[in-house]
């Protein structure tokens, strides 16, 4: 089994290099690591012209589309490995990152994603077992940076700490309807249901952990430091809705309108949360702002259709394999 390392970054140079440089100590190495520039970030090609690689297996691709999906559209493309392990350019992977990760494939051909733990200082909270998970009505949980317990299935993973099998990854690709200039939030989450849909198991183990240092992003969107900003926290709705309509069934539609409308939660609130917060103005602005990327998502998610194609179930996966080793072995 081959493992590609793919690293898309915009203007983090220094942030970069600590996860290069953590690959090189990996426990198990990866077989390829793919770093995606976009061809305007002058800083990071300066640092490749004086950075020492060596011995990682290097490739650097550019691309010219602003954006994460894209970024990563570009990287999958080149991807050599049997896995596919994606983390952001802020993240610090512990020493047997990579020999956990592959574990859990190997032992059960079924795994089609591996995720764990991103460990941070800038948003603590307390720990939990509830992690990565979708109600039936499509109330979404993540916690993955404070997730603690056993490996366990789950319904989505994170992108900043997650892998996936390469060939029903390529099937699905990186949705390129999602909104958003940067960091387009939620992209796990399609990516993730389309598997489940499929037949494959999400495992979140807490041993598969990179440290997450939540380094500056370069443009308007700062949400991910606690900021509300009503564009970027809208398309960060917009995503979400999109991949629930298109996969919950019809009276689990109807549930999620309901729910996220009347009750929702704090940070993406409904009718109920503005009473709990009359006084709050953020919560008013957040509520205008969530109504309309859940609206927007829904008319996107009716007359839209995911740019992939539906990914191999494992056993169609299981059975190609045997017939390859067959035709092999045929004199």
């Amino acid at each position: 089994m081959t493992i590609s390392v793919l690293v898309p970054t915009y203007r983090r140079p220094n942030d970069l290099r600590l996860v290069l440089d953590t690959l090189k100590r990996q426990d198990r190495f990866p077989d390829q690591v793919i770093v995606t520039v976009r061809d305007t970030d002058t800083e990071t090609q300066a640092f490749f012209r004086g950075y020492d690689a060596d011995p990682l297996p290097l490739t650097v691709t550019e691309v010219r589309e602003p954006g994460v999906v894209a970024a990563m559209n570009a990287g999958l493309a080149v991807v050599t490995g049997d896995i596919t392990v994606l983390t952001d350019d802020d993240t610090e992977p512990f020493p047997d990152w990579l020999k956990r990760i592959e574990a859990h494939f190997v032992a059960d051909p079924t795994v089609g994603g591996v995720g764990g733990r991103d460990h941070q200082k800038i948003h603590p909270g307390p720990e939990t077992e509830d992690v990565g998970r979708l109600s039936w009505f499509g109330r979404l949980t993540g916690n993955h940076h404070v997730g603690i317990g056993p490996p366990r299935e789950v319904d989505t993973l994170k992108g900043a700490n997650c892998a996936y099998r390469t060939v029903p990854l390529r099937a699905i690709g990186f949705d390129t309807r999602l909104l958003g200039s940067g960091a387009q939030v939620n992209w796990e989450l399609g990516l993730g249901l389309a598997l489940r849909r499929a037949g494959w198991k999400l495992i979140y183990d807490p041993q598969v952990a990179v440290h997450h240092h939540i380094a500056q992003r370069f443009g308007d969107d700062q949400t991910h430091r606690g900021i509300f900003q009503a564009r970027p926290y809208q398309e960060a709705v917009h995503n979400e809705t999109l991949f629930l309509w298109y996969y919950l069934s019809p009276p689990q539609r109807m549930a999620f309108t309901v729910w996220s409308v009347l009750v929702g939660t704090r940070g993406v609130p409904g009718v109920v949360q503005l009473i709990r917060f009359p006084k709050n103005p953020e919560i008013r602005q957040r509520f205008l702002a969530s109504f309309g990327g859940r609206l927007s998502g829904v008319r996107a998610a009716r007359t839209t259709r995911p740019p992939g194609s539906p990914p191999p179930r494992p056993d169609e996966m299981q059975n190609a394999s045997r017939s390859d080793t067959m035709t092999v072995r045929t004199p």
